[in-house]
C-alpha cells in the first residue's frame, strides 16, 4: 500500500523517542540514525499506533524526492466539486471522479429497494446514514480507536516493563489517572507517547 505523505509518525530507538512529525522528516531522521550503531529503530503510525516500514533506501535527497512525489500525487487527487473543466464547461453531475472509494456492500433486496427510493440514490443515502451514525456515536468509536492505537504502541515497546498488564487494564477502562500513574516509573518518552495516542489526557 502506498504511504500517505500527510500522516504523522513517531520513531523510537529503544525506549527513546527519536523524532515525531511528518513522514518525510521522520524518515530523514531515521535514515541518519540508521547509519549509527545501536538499537533498532521502530516507526509508529500516530493514527493507528502500528509499526510501519518506510523505504529508507538511497540518499537523503532520494528519500525527500520519494515523499515529495507522493505528496504531489496526493494534491493532484484533491478536487473541488464546483470547479469547471479546463475548457470552461461546467462540471457534469454525478459521482466525483476522485475522492470516492468504491467498496462492495452486501444488503438484502428490501434494503436495496429502500436505498434506491431515497433522494439522491443509494450512495447518497448510505453517506447520510454513516454521517448520522458518526454524530450519534458521541465519539465512542474515536475513543476506542485511540485506545487501540495506544495498546498497539505499548505492546511493541512496553510489553516487558513492570506493571504492563495493569496499565493496559486502566487504558481500556478509560481510567486516565490510573493509566498515567501506573506508567510513572516507565521511560518518559514511552509514557508520554502512550498518553498522547490514548487521548486520555
Amino acid at each position: 500500500m502506498p504511504e500517505d505523505p500527510m500522516r504523522t509518525v513517531t520513531a523510537f530507538v529503544g525506549v527513546r523517542r527519536l523524532a515525531s512529525g511528518p513522514l518525510n522528516d521522520v524518515a530523514l531522521a531515521a535514515k541518519e540514525r540508521a547509519a549509527e550503531e545501536g538499537d533498532p529503530i521502530l516507526i509508529f503510525d500516530d493514527r493507528s499506533g502500528a509499526v510501519i516500514d518506510l523505504d529508507l533506501r538511497g540518499t537523503e535527497a532520494d528519500i525527500t524526492a520519494r515523499f515529495a512525489e507522493l505528496a504531489t500525487a496526493g494534491d493532484a487527487t484533491s478536487t473541488v466539486e464546483s470547479r469547471p473543466d479546463p475548457d470552461g464547461a461546467p462540471r457534469s453531475r454525478g459521482r466525483p471522479k476522485l475522492g470516492v472509494i468504491a467498496r462492495e456492500v452486501t444488503l438484502l433486496p428490501r434494503q436495496w429497494e429502500w436505498l434506491a427510493s431515497q433522494p439522491g440514490g443509494a450512495s447518497q443515502a448510505l453517506r447520510r446514514l454513516v454521517d448520522e451514525a458518526r454524530r450519534a456515536d458521541g465519539g465512542q468509536t474515536r475513543m476506542k480507536a485511540a485506545r487501540e492505537a495506544s495498546y498497539r504502541f505499548l505492546s511493541a515497546l512496553a510489553g516487558d516493563l513492570p506493571g504492563f498488564e495493569d496499565v493496559i487494564r486502566a487504558l481500556f477502562a478509560g481510567d486516565a489517572d490510573s493509566f498515567a500513574d501506573r506508567m510513572a516509573e516507565w521511560p518518559p518518552d514511552i509514557r508520554d507517547h502512550a498518553l498522547k495516542l490514548a487521548a486520555l489526557t
